[in-house]
């Protein structure tokens, strides 16, 4: 089973391994830790390449490209080499255990963390899919 929660939601036994995906573990200013995150409690792997690049979240969030171009940009990011290796033994070993993808965003439509999620079925059609 492969799922996504936001990364400030408690850990509960049915997320199994928790994987953060967010580039960074600080507040909006870049460049201090973010307490509420911790490696001790709030994730188990922090995989920063399969997060979106620095630029575009910042082309996102300046207003140079809306959701839709991000979400493609991003995906074609996810496309790239070493992310399609490390989408696909995720994609694989969630055939059999649980894995929770983990970013800031609560809404995860409003998130990368899904277009992650529906990636990784693209590899294996198989895997039931939660999106929190």
């Amino acid at each position: 089973m492969l799922r996504t929660k936001c990364i400030l939601l408690p850990p509960t036994n049915s997320d199994g391994v928790r994987i953060s995906v967010m580039s960074r573990h600080t507040l909006s200013d870049g460049i201090t830790p973010d307490a509420r995150i911790s490696p001790d409690w709030s994730y188990d792997l922090w995989l920063k390449d399969l997060a979106p690049p620095d630029n575009l979240v910042g082309s996102f969030y300046r207003g140079k490209i809306n959701f839709s171009q991000y979400n493609d940009l991003y995906l074609a990011h996810l496309r790239k080499d070493l992310c399609v290796i490390i989408i696909k033994e995720i994609a694989r070993y969630a055939l059999h255990k649980r894995v929770t993808f983990l970013c800031i965003e609560l809404i995860p439509t409003l998130c990368h963390r899904t277009p992650l999620l529906y990636e990784c079925w693209r590899y294996e059609p198989t895997l039931h899919l939660q999106n929190f």
